[in-house]
C-alpha cells in the first residue's frame, strides 16, 4: 500500500482537523492510504525537551516518513502570515532530505487555519510552498472545478484548504471546509499515485 505523509502542526486542534480530514481524503483513493504525523512544540527555553511521544495524536515525523511517502500534505497554522515556528523549524532540519533528494519528484499540497478570515491564509499556504519547492516537490493547488471552493463563506483557497477558527478558536469545520480537506487529499493521493507508479 503507498502512504501520503499528511504532516501538521497543531495549537487549538483546527489544522489538526484538516489534517484528519485530508486523510479521509486520501483513503478514498484505492491502492493509497494516509500516514498522519505530527511536530513537537519548539520552546524558547533552550533546555526543554519534548517527550519522544505526544500525549495524544499522532507520533511524531521521522525523517524516514518523507522516504517512505509518495507525496506530502503539510500544515500548520497561520502566525502573522506565515506558518508557525515548530513547522518551521522542523523544515529547516532537512538538509539531509535535501541534499539526498528525498523529496524530489513527490507531489505536496499545503494547508492551514487562522482566527480570522483575511488572517494571512494565503500567505501562509505560499510561505510553506516554499521549502517544498527548494526540495524539489511538485504543488498540488485546489481547483475551482472543486464547487465548494466557489461557494464557501468560510475557509479555502486555490492555493490549499483552509479553516476560519474565528476568535475562539473553533476546531468544528464547515461544510464546505470537510468538502474541501477531502477533495485535497483525493487530488494528492490521486497524483501521487499516478507518477508512483510512472516512475
Amino acid at each position: 500500500m503507498k502512504e501520503i505523509l499528511v504532516l501538521y502542526y497543531s495549537h487549538r486542534g483546527s489544522v489538526r482537523a484538516l489534517a484528519e480530514q485530508i486523510a479521509q481524503g486520501v483513503h478514498q483513493v484505492p491502492g493509497v492510504a494516509a500516514r498522519v504525523r505530527t511536530v513537537p512544540r519548539v520552546s524558547t527555553v533552550c533546555e526543554a525537551v519534548a517527550n519522544d511521544i505526544p500525549d495524544d495524536g499522532p507520533p511524531y515525523v521521522e525523517e524516514r516518513d518523507l522516504a517512505e511517502c509518495i507525496g506530502l500534505a503539510l500544515g500548520s497554522p497561520t502566525r502573522f502570515g506565515n506558518m508557525a515556528a515548530p513547522m518551521k523549524y522542523f523544515l529547516d532540519g532537512l538538509a539531509g532530505a535535501w541534499a539526498n533528494g528525498t523529496l524530489t519528484g513527490k507531489p505536496a499540497c499545503v494547508f492551514t487555519s487562522s482566527a480570522s478570515l483575511h488572517g494571512g491564509q494565503e500567505s501562509t499556504l505560499l510561505s510553506m510552498m516554499l521549502p517544498l519547492m527548494h526540495h524539489g516537490m511538485l504543488i498540488v493547488g485546489l481547483p475551482y472545478s472543486e464547487a465548494a471552493l466557489r461557494d464557501t463563506c468560510t475557509g479555502g483557497t486555490p492555493y490549499g484548504v483552509s479553516h476560519v477558527a474565528g476568535q475562539a478558536g473553533s476546531a468544528r469545520l464547515s461544510e464546505h471546509e470537510i468538502a474541501l480537506a477531502q477533495a485535497q487529499g483525493r487530488l494528492l493521493a490521486g497524483y501521487a499515485l499516478k507518477l508512483a507508479v510512472s516512475g
